[in-house]
This record gives C-alpha cells, structure tokens and sequence, in this order.
C-alpha cells in the first residue's frame, strides 16, 4: 500500500499526517492502531508523536482523529489541530474552517503571525471541565484544585481538568525534568487514580503572561510541546495565577511558542490556541502490515518554511535561558 503522507509539527511536536479525503484507504481500527505503532517508531520507523488522519466529516469541513506512538487515540491534540487547520484551509482556499474532533466540531481560522513570518493558525480548545469524571479521575470529591495527590508527589499540588482530553498541572519556580518524567511515569501506572492515563505538566510562571511548559504525554513521554497542554497550563495560571483572561498568555516550549487565549462564558472557560503548523517535508511511503516493512520516497523538505522556524525556536530558547 502506497500512502502520501506529511510529517510536520505544531511548536515542535510532530506528526504524520495522512490526508483520507484525497485518498480513500479504508483503514481498519486495527491498521490505524498497527501503523502508528511501526511509523511512529523513532528508532526504526519515521519517527513521530502520532498519525493524524484528515477524514471526510458531514459536520465540518474536515475530520481529525489522532493516534499516538503507542497506538491509543487521544480525545483531542491541539498542536496536531493546527497542522490539520492549515492542511484544510490551504486546501480550500478559505481563512475560517471548522474540524471535526472526538468531542467537538470546532472552528479554525488563520490569525496574525505570532512571530514574524511564521504562518499562525488559531484553534479553538474545548470543552473544559474541573469535575473530576471528566478525565476521569478516582477521587473523594468533584473536583481537584492545587491539592496534594500522594501516589504522585509528598511536594507539588495539582490541578486536574479534562480539555477534554485529562491533564494535571502543578505550578512551580523552576521546571525538574527529571522529576516529571517520573511523576509522569507514576501517574500513568495508577489506574486506580487515572483509569485511562493522564497527562502530567510542570509550569514556571516567567512573568505575568508569559509561561514555560514541560509536559508527560499520556502515550508518548516527554514531548517537546502539547497543545492541549499548554491550553490547560494556561487555564491553571489564570486561576492560581497572575495570568489574564482575554489577554494572549506567551507559552514558551521545548520545541518554541505560542499564545494562548483564555476566556469564560456563562461560567464556562474556553482556550484559544495559536501558533504554527510547520511542514517539514511531503514524501511517500510503501507499506506492508503483515510484514511490517516499510520504504520512504519522493522526500520532499520544505526548507525555507523550516529555517524561518529554527529562528522561533532560537527565540524561545532564550526566553527560558538554552
């Protein structure tokens, strides 16, 4: 089987997008499971945070479902959003869309660059939920804000909301990598707290409305960024916060920046995302399940588009100091 496919990235977490309008595949949920497991592979597959797979929708004009490295499928992936948002509006021809997710048909749009000559696309990240179900979580009460969770940490306390996909989100003075990876670890190995897993992210406010991220990705591990992630972290600092609403929050990442947007409704927070959706190169790639072998071709770079973002991720790095 021969599949087109993109590999780009969203502030440095990258994927393969696949494009099911174009191409009719027919994948199984079996295939789509087995594909992310052998393409995602970074030692001996293209490498990848997960598969994006662009769909027909009768609700939108597009379809995004995304499956991890692992072979899971998660509920939402922001970053991956914005890749799919400027894979459909420059298909179309149009600066506001709206893509079809696990929970929600939500509207797309291409915004004012967030840094000079990188194309923005803003997405917009909900439903947001404190309750506890949500993600779920096993806990006595409905919700778990800065609390203590001691299967996790005797130190940081935690805040727990669903995006819809779960994340907790512990602010702190100064980010220990090592920490949230064994933190990470730990709370993906409870399923007496996290049934199906969470996403684990540590926050150092830089000053107010400027934020740095470094998140445990349920079915990955340390990423470089996570949209959803980021959108949360910033719903955190607003409400523990110095951070504003309807302000853009600066959220520096391993792989670069964006802003975020907080907002609320009728008591109802909702997160605009904005930020890149970088292509790295267009190829092809000849695939046998059964056999599970591949081959790559016809590897195009888009290598003006990815110098201009070396340029951002210099920035970003020394927002945080390297």
């Amino acid at each position: 089987m021969k599949i087109p496919y993109i590999k780009c990235h969203g502030s440095g977490n990258d994927f393969i997008l696949i494009d099911e309008i174009e191409n009719d595949f027919g994948f199984s949920e079996k295939e789509r499971e087995e594909l992310s497991l052998l393409l995602c592979d970074r030692e001996d597959g293209i490498g990848s945070d997960g598969i994006l797979f662009v769909m027909p929708s009768e609700k939108a004009e597009g379809r995004m479902r995304m499956f991890n490295s692992d072979g899971t499928e998660a509920e939402m992936c922001g970053n991956g959003l914005r890749c799919v948002a400027r894979h459909m509006i420059e298909k179309l021809g149009k600066k506001e869309i709206a893509i079809e997710t696990e929970k929600a048909v939500l509207p797309v749009s291409q915004v004012e660059e967030i840094f000079p000559e990188i194309d923005t696309f803003s997405v917009m990240i909900e439903p947001v939920s404190f309750e506890v179900e949500s993600l779920p979580m096993i806990l006595d009460g409905k919700e778990a804000v800065d609390m203590k969770i001691p299967e996790l940490s005797e130190e940081r306390t935690f805040t727990a909301l669903s995006v819809p996909n779960p994340h907790i989100v512990s602010i702190m003075d100064s980010v220990d990598q090592e920490e949230l990876l064994s933190v990470g670890k730990k709370a993906n190995a409870l399923p007496e707290v996290f049934p199906n897993g969470v996403n684990v992210s540590y926050v150092q406010v830089l000053e107010k409305n400027k934020i740095f991220v470094r998140t445990f990705e349920r079915g990955v591990g340390l990423t470089n960024a996570c949209g959803t992630a980021m959108s949360a972290s910033s719903l955190v600092s607003t409400i523990l916060g110095p951070n504003d609403l309807d302000t853009p929050i600066v959220v520096i990442n391993k792989g670069g920046l964006v802003n975020c947007v907080v907002e609320k409704q009728e008591g109802r927070f909702s997160i605009q995302l904005r930020g890149n959706g970088t292509n790295v190169y267009q190829a092809e790639v000849d695939i046998n399940l059964d056999a599970r072998t591949f081959e790559v071709s016809e590897k195009q770079f888009f290598e003006e588009e990815n110098a201009i973002y070396k340029k951002l991720e210099a920035f970003a790095a020394s927002e945080i100091g390297g």
